[in-house]
């Protein structure tokens, strides 16, 4: 009962991501027919959902929670390559990549994901041209924000990116709070500096000097930026 449920849960919210929102009815009832208890995972917080070892193949939907993709070096140490919330979509398919090939997958806090086979998918954007595009233009995106974060990688000392950064995710999950953005996700100086590549102490030095100058308001796990000094340092 509890799994027949969560599926109906599920159902009822697919129309809602973004991806999906205002196709016809037609499509939308197509892929919740897909939706079945065996394509539906329950996930703990901290649990690995994927490793480079172990690849999952097919198209996958973050229907509650948040994901962390990230990747190693061999010395170990990591990178994150980006975050997913609610309504965030990741996989591999045969004919594209929505960014999980050679990455951990972990989740951040108890999610639930849904995933669809790409011998199931792929017939569909065949079918429904629309559909294709929808897909076509999430990848575009992709690629014009992955095209950004390695310009800023290459170009932007410590300072700039870790203000980049925060200000990244401060737009995909922040709230207002006056002339501050809060971070909504909890955010260790160890895991802000696995996203830009730079060492812990560096990191921490320079959200001291941020949060002394009125930029940054920084507390345990919690993060704030003023909007109006931040967007000013990063024009």
């Amino acid at each position: 009962m509890v799994q027949y449920e969560m599926t109906e849960h599920i159902t009822s919210l697919l129309p809602q991501i973004k991806i999906f929102e205002s196709l016809p009815a037609e499509i939308i009832h197509e892929i919740e027919r897909l939706v079945t208890r065996s394509n539906v995972y329950t996930l703990a917080k901290n649990s690995l959902f994927q490793t480079p070892g172990d690849e999952r193949k097919g198209l996958f939907f973050v229907i509650t929670g948040k994901l962390r993709f990230y990747k190693t070096n061999p010395a170990g140490k990591q990178h994150t390559v980006c975050i997913l919330s609610e309504g965030g979509i990741f996989g591999e398919l045969d004919t594209f990549s929505l960014g999980a090939k050679g990455a951990y997958v972990e989740t951040m806090e108890d999610s639930i994901v849904f995933s669809i086979a790409t011998e199931q998918f792929e017939p569909l954007l065949v079918k429904y041209p629309e559909l294709s595009l929808r897909f076509l233009s999430e990848m575009s995106k992709r690629l014009r924000d992955q095209d950004e974060l390695v310009e800023k990688l290459v170009f932007r000392d410590l300072r700039g990116k870790v203000l980049y950064f925060l200000n990244r995710l401060s737009q995909k999950f922040g709230t207002e709070e006056k002339e501050y953005r809060k971070i909504d996700i909890p955010l260790t100086h160890q895991e802000l500096a696995d996203m830009i590549g730079a060492t812990r102490e560096a990191v921490s030095v320079t959200l001291k000097e941020l949060s002394n100058e009125g930029i940054l308001v920084t507390s345990r796990r919690t993060v704030m930026i003023h909007m109006e000094k931040t967007m000013h340092e990063l024009a």
